[in-house]
């Protein structure tokens, strides 16, 4: 059974940045589909960003130039670059593992990250 965990999370200013990782453990990243989400109370789970298996990667227009998702395969790790955060990205983060041919379906408990000054 596969388990997904994210740390990283935090209180940061506006403008500032925070690195997400989440961490897999039970099947390796590399054949999944890895992709980040967030949510705030209230709202809809949003994308904010993939990567696939042959390293195609996705972003959400809202934040595409300032996020950048990474993936590590000796770790088994997927990261969360984000930069220029601001408050409205306030939320819980999650990390999602989707297998392309199988779609088995793994999901982290998220981790807080709130901007505000």
């Amino acid at each position: 059974q596969g388990q997904l965990v994210e740390s990283g999370g935090g209180l940061v200013q506006p403008g500032g940045s925070l690195r997400l990782s989440c961490a897999a453990s039970g099947f390796t990243v590399e054949y999944y589909i890895m992709s980040w989400y967030r949510q705030t109370p209230g709202k809809e789970r949003e994308f904010v960003a993939s990567i696939l298996p042959h390293g195609v990667i996705y972003y959400a227009d809202s934040v595409k130039g300032r996020f950048a998702i990474s993936r590590d395969g000796v770790k088994n790790i997927v990261d969360l670059q984000m930069e220029n955060l601001k408050p409205e990205e306030t939320a819980v983060y999650t990390c999602k593992a989707r297998h392309p041919r199988t779609d088995t379906t793994y999901w982290g408990k998220g981790t807080l990250v709130a901007v505000s000054s």
